[in-house]
């Protein structure tokens, strides 16, 4: 096994966002609804006090035809201008000049024409908002001067300064808003950019987990086989076997047979995506080579160990790697050279590194089963140690032995 350590995630992946989630730009029927409201209420607002402001008093109204329209006509406008309220996100620059309009010869029509500039300036783009800083300046002037003249209005230059700071403040607002909703819409952004940045690293994390088990799997795997194929071809090969020993063959044959089954089943557990909560068993150290070698030397392999070291000091990624580079030494020896002895060296200290060497001499057996592999024990073992950052080399010697060294960095 390698050194890195790869977290793993249970849950499910999905490229989706959660059914609950709501973009910030996105109203709902209540939003619409309160905003409408608001106008309405606003308008009648004015409208009162437009009524307040021409008939002082307890006085009757007169009998004119601005009175007709304030009490008849002017709140019509008034729903007519509420009534495109709703739409003013979709058609921002039409609906604000509508609104602005109905607004010069309507006091309730004010209101909608209030919310809707106030919506336009959240949009934070003046070349729409100065036309129309104009425009609601003019009907201002024209509802106060002709539609419904005050008694005692204040001076041209007056009136238009106030317009000018009443249509600051709605400016105001509606930038502020702009820049609030600009501000939560960077926060989702950042956060649904994080959250797919995050399914992206739990798939990568998911996908390299699968191939370490698959290595795991290649490891574990061809050690059981290749004991069980050498013993058939025991079996094969040696009628004269005594019966003591044909038994012994078929027993570790069966055994090894059942070990392999026990492995992959275990690994395809984990494999499986629609199984959660499967989990290997502790992954074998150094700590286990003794059984590794029991297993070597009952199937017939003379093994030779020199360990000049505390296996119980190593990391435990480094005695993983190790572990894993003597079981596909010993592998590699059954199927290459059966009956051959195989020697296993281990040296090294903190700071100076693990050593490891496995060599073998060439098959003394003139006949013997194949082994079927796949090519890619070595393969595997290479990229194993690199990630470890280790050194690997394997090869024949000048001496006609088949050596097998690997270099383990070991911390201090």
């Amino acid at each position: 096994m390698s050194g890195r350590v790869v977290t793993t995630y249970g849950g499910p992946v999905t490229s989706t966002a959660a059914p609950d989630e709501r973009h910030p730009d996105r109203l709902t029927w209540w939003d619409t609804t309160w905003r409408v409201g608001a106008a309405l209420l606003l308008g009648l607002t004015f409208w009162f006090f437009t009524i307040a402001l021409l008939y002082p008093g307890d006085a009757d109204i007169p009998d004119s035809w601005r009175a007709a329209w304030l009490v008849l006509v002017d709140p019509v406008i008034g729903l007519v201008a509420a009534a495109l309220v709703p739409w003013r996100r979709r058609w921002p620059v039409p609906i604000t000049l509508v609104t602005t309009v109905l607004s010069a010869v309507s006091t309730v029509a004010a209101g909608a024409q209030t919310v809707a500039f106030v919506s336009l300036a959240t949009r934070q783009r003046w070349p729409e908002i100065a036309p129309m800083v104009l425009l609601t300046t003019l009907a201002g002037v024209f509802s106060t001067r002709v539609v419904y003249p005050d008694p005692e209005a204040l001076p041209l230059w007056g009136e238009l300064l106030v317009n000018l700071l009443v249509i600051a403040v709605i400016v105001a607002i509606g930038y502020s808003i702009g820049s609030r909703r600009a501000l939560v819409r960077s926060w989702v952004e950042r956060a649904q950019t994080a959250e797919a940045e995050q399914r992206a690293r739990v798939a990568r994390a998911q996908t390299a987990e699968r191939a370490r088990i698959a290595r795991e799997m290649h490891d574990v795997l061809a050690h059981r086989i290749s004991l069980v194929t050498m013993h058939s071809g025991v079996l094969s090969y040696r009628h004269d076997l005594p019966e003591e020993e044909r038994r012994a063959a078929i027993a570790a044959i069966d055994g090894n047979a059942r070990a392999a089954l026990t492995d992959l089943r275990e690994v395809l557990g984990v494999l499986r995506a629609d199984e959660e909560g499967t989990s290997l068993r502790p992954q074998s150290t150094l700590v286990h080579l003794p059984e590794l070698l029991d297993e070597a030397r009952a199937g017939g392999t003379r093994v030779i160990v020199d360990a000049d070291l505390d296996v119980a000091d190593l990391p435990e990624s480094t005695s993983r790697t190790a572990y894993r580079v003597v079981q596909e030494g010993l592998t590699n020896a059954r199927k290459h050279a059966p009956g051959a002895g195989v020697e296993v060296r281990l040296t090294g200290a903190p700071g100076a590194g693990l050593d490891i060497s496995v060599t073998n001499p060439r098959s003394v057996q003139t006949a013997h089963a194949e082994v079927p592999g796949t090519g890619t024990g070595l393969l595997g073992l290479s990229e194993r140690v690199d990630l470890a950052g280790g050194r690997i080399e394997h090869g024949w010697t000048p001496e006609g032995r088949h050596r097998l060294a690997v270099w383990l960095p070991w911390p201090t």
